[in-house]
């Protein structure tokens, strides 16, 4: 499955866009410098019911847009 069908079906679940994704996890914090990755993934499983595949496809969205340059 590529990332964009990992992304469609996220959508389509949850009504949320991976920038919808990126307010909410700057909202609770979760952007800030040394937040580790299982954080953000039990977050997305808990509040959105995602599994696990799916909270790392966000994850990983959620990294690049918080990577410098």
């Amino acid at each position: 499955m590529t990332l964009k069908a990992y992304l469609d079906n996220i959508e389509a679940k949850t009504g949320k866009t991976p920038q919808d994704f990126r307010v909410l996890a700057e909202k609770k914090g979760l952007l800030r410098e040394g937040v580790k990755t299982g954080e953000i993934v039990a977050w997305l499983k808990e509040d959105f019911g995602l599994g696990r595949g799916h909270a790392r496809a966000i994850e990983l969205i959620l990294q690049s847009a918080t990577q410098p340059g």
